[in-house]
């Protein structure tokens, strides 16, 4: 959970939802929906943000993130907060400012972006708060561009 302030972008809180390794996926998806649920019951964001799922070569871990990244989307559905998704490229854009930085150019800005004495462990966490942070900076102009195209289509 990440905010706008004055001093610029602030973490609220970070973390991990864990699921037993040994457990069978339906169970693990399960935890993950309701560790996600309450933590959108409990902070009430304005938004998700979700990162696109780029398909590497690993086929099993693309299916596995894509399985999670489903579960995600579904729980902001639940919940009626509304869902921004950005491409890697665009998170790396926004928080490193080039497209094409590596995983620890992205991780040591998050840490410096947000003030933060450590970088995020695990790295799925800087990955989400860099999803965070392109969101704090792309939503507003995002949601004013979609209001007045609304406008446009109405008038």
């Amino acid at each position: 959970m990440v905010e706008s302030g004055s001093r610029g972008p602030r973490a609220l809180a970070f973390g991990s939802i864990e699921t037993p390794a040994g457990e069978p996926p339906h169970l693990r998806l399960l935890a993950l929906h309701t560790g996600l649920s309450r933590l959108l019951h409990d902070w009430k964001p304005d938004l998700v943000a979700v990162e696109e799922l780029f398909f590497g070569r690993n086929v099993t871990t693309a299916l596995s993130v894509g399985q999670a990244r489903g579960v995600a989307l579904l729980a902001a559905a639940q919940s009626g907060v509304p869902v921004a998704e950005y491409t890697p490229m665009q998170v790396k854009q926004s928080v490193s400012g080039w497209g094409r930085a590596d995983k620890t150019q992205v991780q040591a800005m998050v840490r410096v972006l947000l003030g933060l004495g450590d970088e995020p462990r695990p790295d799925d966490v800087a990955d989400a708060l860099a999803v965070a942070l392109c969101a704090l900076q792309s939503w507003p102009l995002e949601e004013r561009v979609r209001q007045g195209l609304g406008r446009q289509r109405s008038g």
